[in-house]
C-alpha cells in the first residue's frame, strides 16, 4: 500500500477543497486527530501494518466534509472506498479503515484499539489547553451551517457532552482526562448550576 501517496492526496483535497467556513472542522483538525492518533498508537504499542491503517483513518475520518456537511462519516467512508484502492490498500483493509472512521460518530461506540485510538484522537482537544478555543471554532460553525446555538446553550451542550464523554485508551486517559475533568469544572462553575 502506497500510504505516502494517500496521504498527499486527501491532504491536497482538504486543503484546496474544504469549505472556508469549517472552522473546527478544517485540514487543520485532521492534522491534529493524525498526529494525535500516531502518538496514541506509539503509546498504546501499534505497530506497521496496524499503525498505517490508523494514520490513514484519521487522515480520511472528516473527508466527507468535501461533499456535505452532514452525514460525515459515511460520506468519508465512500471517499475511502472510492480513492484508497488506487493506492493499492486491499478490500480488507479499506474494511477496517472505513470501521474505524465509522467509530468516530457520536455517541461512539469503538470495538478494537485502533477504533478506540482513533476516537480519542477526535475529541484529544477535549483534554488539552485550546479546548475553549476549539469550542468557539465549532460554535461558530455550527451557526454557519444552519445549527443556530447561543453561546449559553453552546456551554449547556458542552457540559453534558463533557460528563458523558470518556476517553477509551490508557494513553488518552494519561494525558487528557485531569485536563477534560478541569474543563468540565470550570463549565459548571462558568453555568452556575444552571444546567
Amino acid at each position: 500500500m502506497n500510504y505516502k501517496g494517500a496521504e498527499e492526496y486527501i491532504i491536497g483535497k482538504l486543503r484546496d477543497e474544504l469549505p472556508e467556513n469549517l472552522y473546527y472542522h478544517g485540514l487543520q483538525h485532521t492534522l491534529n486527530v493524525m498526529e494525535a492518533a500516531s502518538r496514541y498508537g506509539t503509546m498504546e504499542n501499534l505497530g506497521g501494518e496496524e499503525m498505517i491503517l490508523l494514520k490513514t483513518a484519521a487522515l480520511y475520518h472528516d473527508s466527507g466534509y468535501l461533499i456535505e456537511y452532514s452525514n460525515n462519516e459515511s460520506k468519508s467512508v465512500k471517499i475511502v472506498q472510492d480513492v484508497l484502492p488506487a493506492f493499492g490498500y486491499t478490500q480488507n483493509q479499506i474494511v477496517q479503515i472505513c470501521e474505524m472512521i465509522c467509530s468516530t460518530e457520536v455517541p461512539q461506540k469503538p470495538k478494537n484499539l485502533t477504533e478506540k485510538i482513533l476516537c480519542d484522537a477526535d475529541l484529544d482537544y477535549l483534554g488539552r489547553d485550546d479546548f475553549y478555543i476549539k469550542g468557539i471554532c465549532l460554535l461558530r460553525e455550527w451557526n454557519e451551517h444552519g445549527i443556530t446555538t447561543s453561546l449559553k446553550e453552546w456551554y449547556v451542550q458542552e457540559l453534558h457532552f463533557l460528563r458523558q464523554h470518556k476517553y477509551y485508551t490508557k494513553s488518552a486517559i494519561k494525558l487528557r482526562h485531569k485536563r477534560k475533568m478541569f474543563h468540565l469544572k470550570q463549565v459548571e462553575e462558568l453555568l452556575g448550576g444552571n444546567d
